[in-house]
């Protein structure tokens, strides 16, 4: 595990040492000289001699020991790329540090036996530090370069020194573990963490109504299909992640999603019916301006950051009475209108709203049907919606946090009163805002082990 070399020769008590690989001296016993009758020496036997390893011990991805039958110690502090000989500190002596989330490490990763250079040798004593990083201590043999060997695939393939590729996916490996560590701790527990971590495929959660979101953990790069669109994956935490849309025209049913199975259930929501004047009724025939106003919100909500940008749970902007749920079926003077794919939360002119949780406002303008509106990418694809604000206390790429004032409510553009029009974009769809207050979507996750 490392090398080092001497370059000159020490006489020790009959034996010549020769140099030091990976911390094991090597000897060369001298035997009596064959002479000839002219006293001419014409042979010379030699046989190397090795130090026996008794015992081993990793404190993390870089510190670590071993100790030799004869009492001497070696240590490392680059993860065994190379050796010097130094005492064990006692506060070392016994103690591990495990990897930065245990709830990843296999149950007891003790191997009996392992395959080296197509041999099988006994295990004298091992050490796993998570599931793809371990050591080994076979017996003292003089066959083997030296006895410890490294493994960074689980344990299908052994070296018996670390190089300096080993070394770097030592490295990698340590940095998969704080992804690991950072991403689990998103969860609503460390089972829940564990099991959507372990698994190829994640759905949070598997089964939905339409108007609902999906988030979709898959453990390597790639993209979902979903009905007729593709949403990339994109790296977070030790896994790759992106939103599903699952909007109001999805049929209840099964849908397969990876190797998971993503449920629809039949939702009957109601009917809702509004009164306006006849200049209002008209505003929604003004489709240039619509249009107009359609493509600055579309341009607004194509660029997202990659990356969560929120940590905690969402909040509602505001504490209003709620006069329009999400979904509801609308008529307005008696035709039918649209489905109300927001929340409509009526409370004073002047009420402060807060930001639902941590973002970047994408848009922050006055539009015709939506007045004083405000779009926050929440990161991944998933953005939040104010409408028919009074004011704008924030401009686009403004970063703000959970809780802070981004306007106040109003009744711009088609209101019928001062109230808050609230809901979810994700990948463009509008979505059920409730899934998402006093939670997150890794809380989502309905199972457990």
């Amino acid at each position: 595990m490392g090398t080092g070399t001497m370059k000159h020769k020490v006489l020790l008590g009959g034996a010549l040492l020769l140099g030091v690989c990976a911390g094991i001296f090597i000897y060369e016993q001298r035997t009596p000289a064959e002479e000839q009758g002219d006293g001419r020496i014409v042979a010379e036997k030699k046989s190397p001699v090795r130090r026996e390893m008794t015992e081993f011990r990793m404190k993390d991805f870089d510190r670590g020991w071993i100790r030799y039958a004869d009492g001497g110690t070696l240590v490392t502090e680059d993860g065994g790329l190379t050796w010097r000989e130094g005492a064990v500190p006692e506060s070392e002596e016994a103690s591990v540090e495990p990897a930065v989330w245990s709830g990843m490490l296999p149950e007891e990763r003790k191997p009996d036996t392992v395959v080296f250079q197509s041999r099988e040798y006994p295990v004298k004593q091992s050490q796993f530090m998570t599931d793809r990083l371990g050591w080994v201590l076979l017996p003292h043999s003089a066959e083997l370069k030296h006895s410890v060997l490294v493994t960074t695939d689980g344990g299908n393939t052994w070296y018996n020194e670390v190089t300096p590729s080993i070394r770097t996916a030592m490295q990698e490996e340590k940095k998969r573990q704080q992804q690991i560590k950072d991403e689990a701790a998103r969860y609503a527990s460390e089972g829940n963490a564990k099991l959507a971590i372990g698994s190829q495929w994640t759905l949070l959660p598997d089964t939905v109504s339409p108007g609902d979101v999906v988030l979709v953990r898959h453990s390597g790069p790639g993209e979902v299909s979903w009905q007729g669109k593709t949403f990339p994956l994109e790296p977070s935490g030790a896994g790759y992640f992106t939103y599903v849309p699952v909007s109001m025209q999805v049929k209840p049913g099964s849908y397969a999603i990876g190797d998971q199975t993503l449920t629809v259930k039949a939702k009957k929501f109601e009917t809702q019916y509004l009164q306006v004047t006849k200049q209002m009724e008209a505003m929604k025939q003004d489709t240039q301006r619509i249009q107009a106003d359609q493509k600055a919100i579309d341009a607004a909500r194509s660029k997202s950051e990659p990356e969560f940008l929120f940590s905690e749970a969402f909040i509602q902007p505001i504490e209003g009475i709620l006069t329009t749920p999400y979904g509801y079926t609308r008529y307005v003077n008696g035709k039918l209108d649209s489905t109300h794919t927001a929340l409509d939360l009526a409370a004073k002119q002047g009420t402060p709203i807060k930001a639902t949780n941590d973002g970047v406002v994408a848009l922050a303008d006055s539009l015709y049907l939506t007045g004083n509106s405000i779009y926050i990418d929440h990161g991944m694809g998933l953005f939040s919606q104010y409408a028919h604000l009074f004011e704008l206390h924030v401009k686009a790429g403004d970063r703000v946090k959970k809780g802070d004032i981004i306007g106040t409510v109003g009744t711009t553009g088609f209101s019928t009163g001062p109230h808050l029009h609230f809901t979810f974009w994700a990948h463009n769809t509008p979505v059920n805002p409730n899934l998402f207050f006093n939670t997150t979507p890794f809380h989502w996750l309905r199972k457990e082990t």
